[in-house]
């Protein structure tokens, strides 16, 4: 199993709030969040609803400016500061070494399946039909019907959009892989055929933290696990700082 002795993310005293200024306080999501995530780690995050599990994921990609703390990655081009870090630096990650596959797929209007997934490769440079050729191969993968690889996922059930997302997401390697309850909307052959695409993402030293509706399905994957817990209201003069 990859391991090296430098994390791929190391996450020091993380934290996210968020201003409820016409209540002049901080709706807290998570604090002081501390690990150290290596190639071929799969953490699992744990905690009641609400906890921020979702957040720290989205705090992660950067979605959310977090509050505060590090979040070192080691990206291909040396380490970076999650936290602190220009959008025009995350931006070019999230194209490169950070995935993200969430239950909802935001599809493009008049662009057809195959071509929406074959997007990362032909990014990476890819030639177009090799990429149209893999994209398809990871959609057969899914449970798409060949019928709907050329229709555009707009049309499609949220099963099926959720497929398409899975395909898109998981085709590349990246050094970091984020999963926010990508198992929500499948059915029971597409959750194997997940499950087996990180098994394998796994093995190739991709590092993941995940949030899961089956986490019994994943468990013989995880290495390491992350409890979540509420913490208590803060004043909006304690952490002026706080964006969303």
């Amino acid at each position: 199993m990859p391991n090296s002795e430098t994390p791929v993310l190391s996450v020091r005293g993380l934290r996210k709030s968020f201003a409820v200024h016409h209540l002049g306080s901080l709706i807290p999501a998570f604090a002081d969040v501390t690990f150290d995530l290596f190639a071929g780690d799969f953490m699992l995050l744990r905690g009641p609803n609400g906890v921020g599990k979702s957040t720290l994921l989205r705090a992660l990609y950067r979605s959310y400016l977090p509050g505060g703390g590090q979040a070192i990655l080691a990206s291909s081009r040396g380490p970076v500061d999650l936290v602190r870090a220009a959008d025009v630096d995350i931006a070019w990650l999230r194209r490169h070494d950070i995935g993200f596959v969430t239950q909802f797929l935001t599809a493009r209007p008049r662009v057809s399946a195959e071509d929406l997934v074959a997007e990362p490769l032909r990014a990476a440079g890819a030639e177009p039909a090799q990429a149209r050729g893999e994209a398809r191969h990871w959609l057969e993968v899914f449970g798409v019907k060949p019928a709907l690889w050329p229709a555009y996922p707009t049309t499609f059930s949220g099963g099926e959009q959720q497929k398409v997302n899975l395909a898109r997401a998981l085709i590349r390697p990246r050094r970091l892989l984020l999963l926010d309850e990508p198992t929500a909307s499948l059915d029971a052959s597409a959750r194997a055929a997940l499950v087996a695409r990180l098994a394998q993402l796994r093995a190739e030293g991709v590092a993941m933290i995940g949030v899961f509706h089956h986490p019994e399905d994943v468990l013989h994957l995880v290495t390491k696990e992350l409890a979540l817990s509420p913490h208590a209201e803060a004043s909006l003069e304690d952490l002026m700082t706080e964006q969303i």
